[in-house]
């Protein structure tokens, strides 16, 4: 079932997200995740760490479904 989780913005960076969801402890974990292709972005396997992210946006990382809300 997908967690949903609210930000403030209009967007959010994809590797700043993972450090706000404690899916990683730091940007540099972040960013070697990203770029090994181990992150989806809706579905897709996503590989650019400042990819925005917009309400709605599904991110998949281990398994584990997280849904964007502004």
């Amino acid at each position: 079932m997908p967690s949903t989780q609210p930000i403030t913005e209009d967007y959010i960076k994809l590797d700043s997200f993972l450090k706000w969801q404690n899916l990683v402890d730091t940007g540099g974990a972040a960013k070697q995740m990203i770029q090994d292709g181990e992150i989806r972005v809706n579905g897709k396997i996503e590989t650019r760490r400042g990819r925005k992210l917009v309400k709605g946006d599904k991110v998949t990382f281990k398994g584990k479904t997280l849904t964007v809300e502004i």
